[in-house]
């Protein structure tokens, strides 16, 4: 039975139908329908024993009053929440959700700042400066200075000027400057023990100021200097890595935290992916090699995935989008 469910365990006297209420309800969503065909047809005598029967959600104070764990509470509020999060997002306009995703992340701090890797790496120039001029109006302040402002780690540098970028989006690539940044890369990422490569002046230029094809072009010319993709010398380094990733591989990227998201045991952050990605890249060609990646990497498809591990509205509402790449 999946978590977020309620689920028959034992009989209540004088009901047709014995439910108790999952002890984990950790799961994505909440199956509205078996809410609805169980707790719609509970009388009085068995919501009072469906009460006392379910002490992992329901506690007894010394009067014997049998109130709701708060937690729990909580927790199902906001399993319900999902759905709806993923329909606002869904209809915003992307310059707008973009902006506010933004937002979020630096509320949330160091563990979201994927998120921004995200927004400024895997959109079109002319999307990210619209996501710019949409969180200008918004929050009377730009990203650039919100992010130069909340975040004040080594990160800080990457970040501002990859939200701030403006790439070349046309055909021509430079071998042999692309050949020459290769070795700089391959160089500043070797000596990672003397100094961290987020730091470094000529790192930060090549992936925040290049095209995507010429950063996809250095990473082919990366090969001429190590034995390793240029990804896997920065297993360290998750930002830089994540930046590479979604400049010219966004759907390696994006299979990997697809997966982290439908993972047991995945904190809230985590989690929240699962909506995000799955929403933003819906009208992308991209959603068909991201479905490709994942099945590749993973064994299993996407669909299939989600469909075991998100429940009710929210699950078919994310099968739906992911369903549009076909």
């Amino acid at each position: 039975m999946k978590a977020g469910m309620f689920h028959e365990t034992r009989a209540i006297p004088g009901s047709r139908s014995p439910y108790e209420l999952e002890s984990n309800v950790a799961g994505l969503g909440i199956d509205e329908s078996s809410l609805i065909s169980i707790l719609g047809k509970l009388h009085p005598e068995q919501k009072q024993s469906f009460r006392k029967g379910t002490r992992d959600f329901f506690t007894e104070d010394d009067r014997l009053f049998e109130r709701w764990d708060e937690r729990h509470i909580a927790q199902l509020q906001h399993e319900f929440l999902r759905f709806k999060n993923a329909m606002v997002l869904w209809t915003m306009h992307p310059w707008e959700r973009d902006a506010r995703l933004a937002k979020e992340a630096l509320r949330k701090g160091q563990q979201a700042y994927g998120v921004l890797v995200e927004i400024a790496c895997t959109r079109s120039s002319e999307e990210l400066l619209g996501a710019r001029r949409a969180y200008h109006s918004l929050f009377d302040h730009s990203i650039e200075e919100d992010v130069a402002v909340h975040i004040h780690g080594i990160e800080r540098k990457l970040l501002v000027a990859l939200v701030s970028s403006y790439r070349y989006e046309g055909p021509r690539v430079h071998e042999e400057t692309a050949r020459s940044e290769a070795k700089i890369l391959h160089n500043a990422f070797k000596a990672a023990d003397k100094t961290k490569p987020i730091e470094d002046e000529e790192v930060v230029r090549i992936l925040t100021t290049r095209s995507k094809l010429h950063i996809k072009a250095i990473s082919t010319h990366y090969k001429e200097f190590s034995s390793s993709d240029i990804t896997e010398d920065l297993d360290t380094e998750l930002l830089l890595k994540q930046t590479l990733q979604c400049l010219y591989t966004p759907e390696t990227y994006f299979s990997t935290v697809l997966d982290s998201a439908l993972k047991d045991g995945a904190d809230e952050t985590t989690r929240e992916a699962l909506t995000r990605v799955i929403v933003t890249e819906a009208n992308n060609v991209d959603m068909k090699k991201i479905k490709e990646e994942y099945h590749q990497k993973y064994g299993v498809d996407l669909s299939e995935k989600i469909s075991g591990v998100a429940n009710g509205n929210y699950r078919d509402f994310l099968l739906t989008l992911v369903a549009r790449g076909d």
